[in-house]
């Protein structure tokens, strides 16, 4: 949707809130000039006849409230897309986004000829699913703090639960918000270490927003942090991972890109070995863990001894249960 299109969208709303907006009030509410409000005013009077109405009491208003506009100058596979994104989005966000979402696409119904938005709801409805696994617990009060924070550039206080681990209290910079493996995650400068940092929205216990306000690390880089990670894990040193993949399992590592430094070898036998380069290595485990005997590390050494004592611990609660 281009911008231009989603302000007029977003200043209908306005206009049939039923509250007093001004030009002033408007480019406040859209963070734009009110230059920009008054052309994009303009252009609904004159391209679309919208019946605009000022008065100082009431402020912008449509004469005829039942009004609408006209058409929306999207394709069918656009709409159908929109569609999709918010179905996607609620599906990974729980109820973050629910009641908005749900909000928007009425709206956008109200603006398309009937039988169009029919066959869009059918297809979406029929055609098309998101199954996302185990429900997501996420706090919409702790994901809006985040928002806000991130978007003012403002500091937050939290506690954190890590998994296995004591709850502990952190002084956070929240740089942006993001989905990873259908996981929420605030990605930004943590205090106590001082460096960029990971953190699962869903395991923050208590937030508060602070009045300190914070600039983006200069030794930060959006694109190379996310891309350094394997799956959702960052931060300790870079090390190289070697994985063998027998040849029954070879085909499901080929299919994907694994991680951006990955460099397949590929053997007579059909197998192959998987090397890539990342900075934590719990994550690789658990991943490895998962194609069962069909996986061998190679390296590190450190890797190594993990996956041993995974295995070892894993085989004596089997064998005590079948003892």
């Amino acid at each position: 949707m281009s911008r231009h299109l989603e302000r007029l969208l977003k200043i209908d709303v306005l206009l049939r809130s039923g509250q007093r907006y001004t030009a002033r009030l408007m480019a406040k509410a859209l963070e734009v000039s009110e230059r920009t409000i008054r052309g994009d005013l303009d252009f609904l009077r004159d391209r679309y006849e919208a019946p605009l109405a000022w008065s100082r009491a009431r402020g912008y208003f449509y004469t005829d409230a039942n009004w609408r506009l006209p058409s929306i100058p999207l394709s069918q596979g656009e709409l159908f897309a929109l569609v999709l994104g918010a179905r996607m989005l609620s599906a990974y966000g729980g109820s973050v986004y629910r009641q908005q979402l749900q909000s928007a696409i009425v709206q956008l119904g109200q603006r398309l000829p009937e039988k169009i938005w029919v066959d869009l709801q059918h297809l979406a409805d029929e055609c098309v699913l998101f199954r996302q696994g185990a429900e997501l617990d996420l706090d919409a009060e702790v994901w809006y703090v985040l928002e806000q924070a991130a978007q003012q550039q403002r500091q937050v206080w939290m506690r954190y639960a890590t998994p296995g681990k004591p709850v502990s209290e952190r002084k956070f910079d929240p740089y942006m918000l993001h989905f990873s493996s259908h996981n929420p995650y605030v990605t930004g400068w943590c205090h106590s270490r001082q460096e960029p940092r990971w953190f699962r929205v869903d395991r923050i216990r208590e937030i508060r927003l602070l009045e300190e306000r914070f600039v983006v690390n200069p030794s930060y880089n959006r694109e190379t942090h996310l891309e350094s990670a394997f799956q959702w894990e960052v931060g300790g040193s870079l090390q190289e991972v070697v994985v063998w993949f027998d040849a029954p399992t070879a085909p499901y590592i080929r299919e994907r890109k694994w991680h951006r430094t990955q460099r397949i070898e590929e053997h007579g036998d059909g197998s192959l070995t998987l090397q890539f380069v990342v900075p934590g290595l719990n994550e690789v485990k658990r991943w490895v863990l998962f194609y069962g005997r069909g996986a061998v590390v190679r390296a590190p050494s450190e890797l190594v001894g993990m996956m041993r004592e995974e295995v070892v611990e894993m085989l004596e609660k089997y064998g005590d249960e079948q003892g």
